[in-house]
């Protein structure tokens, strides 16, 4: 489509916006304005909210059959007309919420990621490896809703190593970005992703409160998989508590210091760590003027990749890796599906597969690895058809019983055996045993807790007690 076409519809447009809009017609009384920041109508039509700043106007842009146009509003029924948000909006105005002003040509595709990616190097210092998964990433939140599951971005280290300014640059290329902080109360951000649904960009998102940090961890464990709003009490003009869904899902990013106790939630996200390395000498200390005015031209190309992407991309399956566990495919597809660049898709696995490794070793410290290692040893070693919870605490006490201040009893062990681990024991001849039917089970959990299976019987024996009998 001609770029004078553009312009002009787009001149036109603001002249009529710039008016107060008539009153309705007969027969319209009865129409329901909503304002809209975006919509995918059942024809496929796109609608997006833009704002021009300098101007103070916002608008809907209306894709269709190839072509955009602006519109002071639009006719979804003879009940429902859609407007923009005001742009008198607090968020909108104070540049909250980023928008574009206008869709922009962008040439192919990769000339639009080289500028991402020259945009992102110019004013942040990211590895390599994480700052062409950065500029994918971008391109992910601008068609996030042809998905229903999403990774996270993670930028993670000490104060003084660069995450705000990373923050800023990514996020600020991103579809709708939402900034916020850890200074930030918790309810204007559940309402501004439930209006916005777009990009959160969250900065110091490891709260020092315990109430704080449960919620934005609802936010997060909630916020990756669709259809799963937070449900919060909200009280209605007559006082009373009125629960309310709010939609949460959307693409992240977000800084830390530390680790989310929850390892679910560690699992969600793709991880730069921060101040590993010295910052690179050409990264401007201060911002210059004219970084909002090159981010919002990007923001205008990116938005015209929306139009004639939204409808093509799809969740590509046949790009799922065998060797990663489920969460980390669940997570990596969605992204595998927006990068065309094999090369980049490669190290990209690579990345997930040095994730999942670093998670496995990270669950070879804990408690329950201890108590797999010893189980696997006695059901290998074992002709009977069931293994004694008490053989399993002996073994533990023999094996790692220097390493804790309390007793380790079989209440506990037992309690681990089934609550942590999920396998089944039952009671036979007064004592508590695990069956040998769960030994497959018990190989899959080794794998995952990456313990090695001994299977040198001899080898076994030397290490493992057996007391208790049926």
């Amino acid at each position: 489509m001609p770029r004078w076409h553009n312009a002009v519809t787009l001149n036109c447009s603001l002249r009529q916006y710039a008016h107060p809009m008539p009153g309705p017609e007969r027969g319209e009384q009865k129409r329901k304005i909503i304002p809209t920041v975006s919509e995918v109508l059942e024809d496929g039509t796109i609608i997006e909210l833009i704002y021009r700043p300098e101007i103070r106007i916002t608008s809907l842009v209306l894709f269709n059959a190839g072509r955009w146009t602006l519109q002071g509003h639009v006719d979804v029924s003879e009940r429902h007309r859609l407007v923009p948000f005001s742009p008198n909006n607090n968020l909108i105005k104070n540049e909250v919420v980023l928008l574009p002003s206008e869709p922009r040509i962008y040439g192919s595709e990769q000339q639009l990621v080289s500028e991402i990616a020259d945009f992102i190097h110019r004013y942040a210092d990211l590895s390599p490896s994480f700052e062409q998964v950065a500029c994918y990433y971008v391109l992910l939140t601008w068609l996030y809703d042809a998905f229903n599951d999403l990774p996270y971005l993670r930028l993670r280290g000490d104060f003084g190593t660069g995450k705000t300014r990373m923050l800023l640059t990514i996020g600020s290329l991103c579809y709708k970005p939402f900034f916020a902080s850890g200074a930030s109360t918790v309810s204007p951000i559940f309402h501004t992703l439930d209006a916005f649904r777009g990009t959160l960009i969250f900065d110091e998102a490891d709260f020092r409160f315990s109430d704080e940090r449960s919620e934005i961890v609802k936010i997060l464990n909630n916020g990756n998989v669709r259809g799963m709003p937070v449900l919060r009490t909200m009280m209605n003009q007559q006082r009373e508590f009125n629960p309310q869904a709010f939609h949460v899902f959307g693409p992240k990013i977000v800084a830390t210091r530390g680790l989310y106790e929850d390892r679910g939630l560690e699992s969600r996200f793709i991880t730069e760590e921060t101040g590993a390395r010295p910052l690179r000498d050409d990264v401007p200390i201060n911002l210059p003027e004219t970084f909002k005015e090159e981010a919002r031209e990007l923001r205008n190309k990116l938005l015209l990749y929306r139009f004639h992407r939204r409808h093509e991309v799809k969740l590509d399956a046949t790009l799922a890796d065998p060797k990663l566990e489920p969460r980390l495919n669940q997570i990596m597809l969605p992204l595998l599906s927006v990068i065309g660049n094999p090369e980049l898709r490669a190290a990209l696995r690579n990345a997930a597969h040095n994730a999942q490794a670093s998670i496995v070793a990270e669950r070879g410290l804990l408690m329950e690895a201890q108590v797999l290692e010893v189980l696997a040893e006695l059901m290998i070693t074992t002709d009977r058809p069931i293994v004694p919870v008490a053989d399993v605490t002996m073994g533990l006490i023999e094996r790692y019983g220097a390493e804790y201040e309390r007793p380790i009893t079989n209440r506990w062990i037992g309690s681990v055996l089934r609550k942590k681990l999920n396998l089944q024991t039952y009671k036979s001849h007064g004592v508590y045993v695990i069956p040998m039917n769960e030994r497959q089970k018990v190989e899959v959990l080794c794998g995952r807790y990456g313990v090695n299976i001994i299977t040198d019987v001899s080898a076994a024996e030397g290490g493992v007690g057996t007391a208790g009998t049926l």
